[in-house]
């Protein structure tokens, strides 16, 4: 029958056996643990913001498919329209023949006096285009008069490519000094920043395509290029040269 001495004794070699074998595991999951610490600090992922920071982004240019129009007032004198109305018409079939497409529809009013005193008048439309180079490709049609007390015109238009910014201007979804958030303290611009420019920019650009595509270059002027070749091998100076005379402006108007 063994001792107690001979029973403790190979219990104390297992458990001298068993602990670095414990150690080595809890190294082997402290290091799992710690790695995706470890790598956070190398490399950071960060979420696009919810907001773009560049204008153009939020408020982008886009080229559209999109009426336009031009409305005539009554302006003829004993059936003719004077002569700044047909420069306006002509301004009108000149656009419309260089970015326009389908046919050119005039709608005249109805519905008020004033819209009567238009539609007397839309011979004479008619007459200032075929003047302008517009004869049969026109539709004619009619519209409503919401308000008796406005003017009422004769309305031209045609479909053609146009400029315009993809959104609406002077929205705020956000409070600029709101207290009740933190977002006023990202330093960041606006919503409706560069809003106004980007209209503006697509309003005053007479080709839209040059929005999406440059324009090609022009043939080089052979005369320039070879008086300036020739200056060059004479030693001289290409570029332009602008003199001035002084004059005293107690001689100006002979005083």
């Amino acid at each position: 029958m063994p001792t107690q001495m001979q029973i403790a004794e190979p219990l104390g070699v297992f458990a001298k056996k068993t602990r670095p074998r414990t150690r080595r595991l809890a190294r082997v999951l402290a290091a799992a643990l710690l790695a995706p610490l470890g790598a956070c600090g190398v490399q950071r992922t960060l979420p696009p913001p919810a907001t773009p920071h560049d204008y153009h982004d939020r408020h982008p240019v886009v080229l559209s498919d999109a009426p336009q129009v031009l409305d005539v007032f009554p302006s003829s004198f004993r059936g003719r329209i004077d002569n700044d109305t047909q420069g306006r018409i002509n301004e009108f079939v000149a656009r419309y023949r260089e970015f326009g497409h389908g046919q050119i529809t005039m709608l005249t009013p109805v519905g008020s006096p004033a819209a009567a005193a238009s539609a007397a008048e839309a011979n004479a439309v008619r007459r200032a285009l075929a003047y302008a180079g517009i004869g049969g490709n026109i539709i004619g049609g009619t519209y409503p008069v919401t308000d008796p007390k406005l003017a009422a015109p004769i309305r031209l238009s045609f479909q053609s490519l146009k400029a315009k910014v993809a959104g609406r201007c002077g929205e705020w979804p956000r409070d600029l000094a709101s207290g009740s958030s933190v977002d006023g303290w990202e330093n960041q611009t606006y919503w409706n920043f560069g809003c106004a420019s980007q209209a503006t920019l697509s309003a005053q650009v007479a080709d839209p395509r040059d929005l999406a595509n440059p324009r090609g270059e022009t043939p080089s002027d052979i005369e320039l290029r070879m008086r300036n070749i020739n200056k060059m091998r004479r030693g001289e100076e290409p570029s332009t040269m602008w003199r001035l005379k002084a004059s005293d402006i107690s001689q100006v108007g002979g005083s």
